[in-house]
């Protein structure tokens, strides 16, 4: 069983390094999700997993024995409900670039940036060109 789920973990991992790489931005934040979901599980599986007895402690009772640990269950809930915000504002964000910028594409999206200053600090964008070719002449 342990073996399964560390497959699991693996895959998931693998699949949300290569779509976080992509070239795209929409894949690029399903593999952020991917990426949470494996930390999730691997938070879930350090916590004893298969039967075993709720942790909660009998009357009169001072140890429990072989109960399942609550921490990680506890861990894996709010990471869920922390990821799941993290990929609703992302996906909010790039839906918002796409549609400012007219393409999804990141490396279409690094050519808008502004150029660099002497001193390192972006240069201010001017308000009558945007793109590449402003890019360009800021350089």
């Amino acid at each position: 069983m342990s073996l399964l789920l560390l497959l699991g973990v693996a895959a998931l991992t693998a699949s949300g390094i290569y779509l976080l790489l992509s070239r795209d931005l929409l894949r690029s934040v399903v593999g952020l999700t991917l990426l949470g979901t494996a930390i999730n599980l691997v938070l879930f599986i350090s916590g004893r997993i298969g039967p075993a007895l709720p942790p909660i402690v009998p009357e009169g009772a001072q140890v429990l024995v072989g109960a399942a640990n609550p921490l990680p269950q506890a861990l894996v809930l709010t990471a869920i409900v922390i990821g799941f915000a993290l990929s609703c504002i992302a996906l909010g964000l790039a839906l918002a670039l796409r549609e400012d910028e007219g393409t999804d594409r990141i490396d279409e999206l690094r050519a808008t940036e502004p150029g660099e200053g002497e001193d390192g600090k972006p240069l201010p964008m001017s308000t009558e060109s945007t793109g590449p070719e402003a890019t360009e002449t800021a350089r």
